[in-house]
C-alpha cells in the first residue's frame, strides 16, 4: 500500500486539474430578460456566453422547441480558477458533499449574482440566480474527446468523489459539509 501512495506523488498523470467552469442562468423564458442575463454573464465572467434553447416543447409553459431559453459560458485555465474563487468566496468556502458526483464534477448554484464579490446591482438589469458546474479531470482526458482513434476513459483514471473533495480543499481551502 505504501508503494502505490508513492507512484500516485511520483506520477503526473494521476494529478487532478480544473478542467472548466460552467455557469449558466437558466430562465425558461426568451425575450428582454434574456438579454439582460446576456448581458450580466458576459460582465461577471469577461467572457461571451451562448444562449441555451429548450430541447422540447412544453405547452403550459409557453415554450417552443428550440426557443432560447437561458445562457451559459463555459471558462478554462485562468479566467476559471478566478471567477472560481470568486463564487467560493461568496458561499463562504463550504460546500455540500452531495454536490460532488462520483466523476470529479461538483455543482451548487447562486440564488443572487450580487453576493458575487465585485458585482453591484443595477435595477436595469434586476437580479439572477445562476447555477456553477466544476469539471475535475487528470491528464490524457483529451482521448475521450480527440476526434480520431477516440478511446473511453479508464475507471482507475477517472476522478473520484473523495479525490475531487481533496483537490478542493488543498486548492481552495473550502470545507466540505454533510447535508
Amino acid at each position: 500500500m505504501a508503494e502505490a501512495s508513492i507512484s500516485v506523488k511520483q506520477n503526473p498523470m494521476r494529478k487532478v486539474k480544473l478542467a472548466k467552469v460552467t455557469v449558466n442562468i437558466g430562465l425558461g423564458e426568451s425575450g428582454d430578460r434574456l438579454q439582460k442575463a446576456y448581458q450580466l454573464l458576459q460582465e461577471l465572467t469577461g467572457a461571451k456566453p451562448v444562449y441555451t434553447n429548450a430541447k422540447k416543447t412544453i405547452r403550459e409553459f409557453g415554450i417552443r422547441k428550440g426557443q432560447p431559453i437561458g445562457v451559459k459560458v463555459t471558462l478554462r485555465g485562468a479566467k476559471a480558477e478566478e471567477f472560481l474563487r470568486k463564487v467560493l468566496e461568496a458561499i463562504g468556502y463550504r460546500l455540500r458533499k452531495s454536490s460532488f458526483d462520483n466523476y470529479g464534477n461538483v455543482a451548487f448554484g447562486i440564488a443572487e449574482h450580487v453576493i458575487l464579490p465585485g458585482a453591484r446591482y443595477d435595477p436595469e438589469i434586476g437580479i439572477f440566480g445562476m447555477d456553477i458546474a466544476i469539471t475535475l479531470e487528470r491528464p490524457g482526458y483529451r482521448i475521450a474527446r480527440r476526434r480520431r482513434k477516440k478511446t473511453k476513459i479508464p475507471n482507475r483514471h477517472r476522478v473520484t468523489k473523495e479525490e475531487a473533495m481533496e483537490f478542493l480543499r488543498n486548492n481552495f481551502n473550502v470545507q466540505i459539509v454533510e447535508g
